[in-house]
């Protein structure tokens, strides 16, 4: 008798590079306008990146330009401080 064994989405971090589970990372995703969001049932449409539930590729991230190449976009200040702010409180809380 054979076993399904359930395929498992692997992602990669872009800040850390490391590939995991789809599930284990937060999706970041650029809306039509432009604006950058936390798509938290990762589903949204649009142009996605994923970041490891870490302070440090949260930092990382934002910081080192690496999400903005990823998206293909550059962040306002404004956008950029709304994810901080979303990663100081959700990440480390």
């Amino acid at each position: 008798m054979r076993r399904s064994i359930r395929h498992i989405p692997q992602r990669t971090c872009v800040a850390c590079r490391k590939v995991r589970p789809k599930r284990e990372l937060i999706r970041l995703v650029r809306s039509s306008s432009g604006r950058v969001e936390v798509d938290t049932g990762g589903k949204e449409t649009g142009r996605g990146s994923y970041l490891c539930q870490a302070q440090e590729c949260w930092e990382v991230g934002l910081r080192g330009g690496r999400l903005e190449h990823a998206l293909r976009t550059t962040l306002t200040l404004d956008n950029r401080e709304q994810l901080i702010r979303y990663g100081k409180e959700v990440i480390s809380g």
